[in-house]
Formats: structure tokens, C-alpha cells, sequence
């Protein structure tokens, strides 16, 4: 008989995706993130870029932003961030100075995303993708569709 870990990806993205659930309700593109030290939820966030009117105004950034803060330092060492989409080219130039060792996100961004871009992580980070991407997708997808039927 095996212990199934209650703390896995699933649980943690299940979070992220409660964010990005609040920023759909919110009218922001619907991405969120939670950063988690030791299987506790330090940081939990999402797009605030219509709200704040600030194109920096990313899930990952303000979930950094909120962990260094709780951390009371600049680095996220021991940290993982947990995000819907795959952090783009400035959220991933970030995350490397954070020193964040690891980040799972869920659904690809073909176009748009640090993978697509080439953008460099932090040597010592470690991305590991597709958690709950059909979800994640889906989620951007419904947003997108509406937005341009509204208009």
C-alpha cells in the first residue's frame, strides 16, 4: 500500500487555478499563480494588468513580488511557482533573478511564451509543464471567445 501525497502538482495547480478563476470573474486574461515553500502556500495571485492598468502587472510577477515579501528577501530559494500558462519572456527574466528553483505551470503559450521565445532560466531552475493544461487552455480559450464576441 502506497501514501498518495496530498501536496502533488495537481493540488498546488488546482490553487493556480483558482486564481485564474478570480481573475475571469475579474475581466483580466484569466492566468494565476501560487508560490508554495515546505507544501504551504506563500503567495497566491493573478492578472491584475486591466485593474492596475500596468502591462507588468502579471500572476507571476505579483506572486513574486508577495513571496519576497512574506520571505522578507529579494530570493525565492526552496520555492516553487505554480502558474496556469507558461510564464512569458519578462515573468521567466524575473523568475531567473528571484532564483526560484522550480516552476510547474500548465498550458503551453505557442506564441508568446519563455519556451517559444528562448528565454534563459536561472541555471539551477527546474520547469516542468502540462499540469492541468487542458484546464488551464480551456479556461483562456472560454475568455478569449467572449471577449470577442462582446465586441
Amino acid at each position: 500500500m502506497s501514501l498518495v501525497d496530498p501536496y502533488d502538482h495537481t493540488y498546488f495547480m488546482k490553487r493556480a487555478m483558482q486564481e485564474a478563476e478570480a481573475a475571469y470573474e475579474k475581466g483580466e486574461i484569466p492566468i494565476g499563480a501560487v508560490v508554495v515553500i515546505k507544501n504551504k502556500i506563500i503567495a497566491r495571485s493573478h492578472n491584475l494588468t486591466e485593474t492596475l492598468n500596468d502591462v507588468t502587472a502579471h500572476a507571476e510577477m505579483q506572486a513574486i513580488t508577495a513571496a519576497a515579501n512574506f520571505l522578507g528577501g529579494k530570493y525565492l530559494k526552496g520555492c516553487t511557482l505554480y502558474v496556469t500558462i507558461e510564464p512569458c519572456q519578462m515573468c521567466a527574466g524575473a523568475l531567473f533573478w528571484s532564483q526560484i528553483p522550480k516552476i510547474v505551470y500548465g498550458a503551453r503559450d505557442e506564441q508568446r511564451g519563455c519556451i517559444a521565445m528562448d528565454t534563459k532560466l536561472h541555471p539551477k531552475t527546474e520547469m516542468t509543464g502540462g499540469v492541468l493544461a487542458e484546464e488551464a487552455s480551456a479556461l483562456l480559450k472560454r475568455f478569449f471567445i467572449e471577449k470577442r464576441n462582446l465586441n
